[in-house]
């Protein structure tokens, strides 16, 4: 280029500035990136959903007569009750509060003790072989044939409520919290083992900070599992705040079809936002010490 093509100043008329970007610069395709990542993240799950809305539909309006509508409700007067009626609305939040309480308890209290067993069970092998096969019973035991057993033993009320969630909801912790501390690397324990680091240490510094990823994977789980033990806990002790649960057997019994799936959709809603909590949380925990962290959100 000629000096008089600069022009005075000396500089290069299709020179792009520091800081800026042209259409054929960097920036542009990295937006583009961005925003094909994002719609191919957003995209599958909404196909999936508008198809199941669509099958949903003709299921209702083509396979049902009208008499027998009501066994499947079409979306737009489900809607209608979980969004619009407002009294049907305000029922429906008062039980799924009353749930979440329950809940949540029964998930901290699992989350508490399935951590300390799966620490205790890291120990040492005897100590596995002792406690492990009781939790491996505790799962596989029909949590209905117990649940009015649990009732005689602490009374029809919240804190048996509890008690069912905190059964359903402690194997997969246990189990996850366990296999994390286990899986850490040999040649991590030999070097922590030529530096003399005590038991202590060896499980605060190495093995709890590498089980972080696999012990959220079990919050994980486990949140809709405590969900499920709330809802069961709702049907069988009925004493106190009425939950979701009972809403859903009362709706059941009047045949109210509307009501029954927007209970179904608020308490989906609900093991939904526990079990993305946790998973943010692991994510924000781990996203610095394992490359899996990113993918688990």
């Amino acid at each position: 280029m000629s000096i008089e093509a600069r022009g005075e100043t000396g500089l290069d008329p299709n020179r792009t500035e520091p800081g800026t970007t042209s259409d054929s610069g960097p920036g542009k395709p990295a937006r583009r990136s961005r925003a094909a990542g994002l719609f191919s993240n957003v995209a599958p799950p909404l196909v999936v959903f508008f198809a199941f809305i669509a099958f949903w539909y003709a299921v209702s309006y083509l396979f049902l007569e009208e008499s027998q509508r009501f066994l499947l409700p079409p979306p737009h007067e489900v809607f209608i009750v979980s969004f619009l009626d407002t009294v049907n609305l305000t029922e429906i939040l008062n039980g799924l509060y009353s749930t979440a309480q329950v809940a949540l308890v029964g998930l901290i209290i699992a989350i508490v003790i399935g951590v300390s067993f799966a620490v205790l069970m890291s120990l040492g092998k005897w100590v596995e072989r002792s406690l492990y096969p009781y939790a491996v019973i505790l799962q596989t035991v029909p949590i209905l044939a117990i649940v009015p057993l649990i009732g005689f033993w602490f009374d029809f009320n919240f804190r048996s409520r509890v008690i069912v969630c905190v059964i359903i909801a402690l194997f997969p912790i246990i189990t996850n919290t366990l296999f994390g501390l286990q899986s850490v690397d040999q040649q991590m324990h030999d070097l922590f083992t030529l530096h003399k680091a005590s038991r202590w240490t060896r499980l605060l510094k190495l093995q709890l900070p590498h089980a972080l990823p696999a012990i959220f994977a079990g919050f994980r789980i486990s949140a809709g599992l405590s969900v499920i033990g709330a809802i069961v806990g709702d049907f069988f002790f009925r004493q106190g705040e009425p939950g979701i649960g009972r809403l859903l057997d009362v709706y059941r019994a009047a045949l109210q079809s509307e009501q029954l799936f927007a209970a179904l959709f608020f308490s989906s809603l609900l093991g939904l936002v526990v079990f993305w909590f946790f998973g943010l949380v692991g994510h924000l925990l781990t996203r610095h010490w394992h490359d899996t962290a990113g993918r688990q959100v």
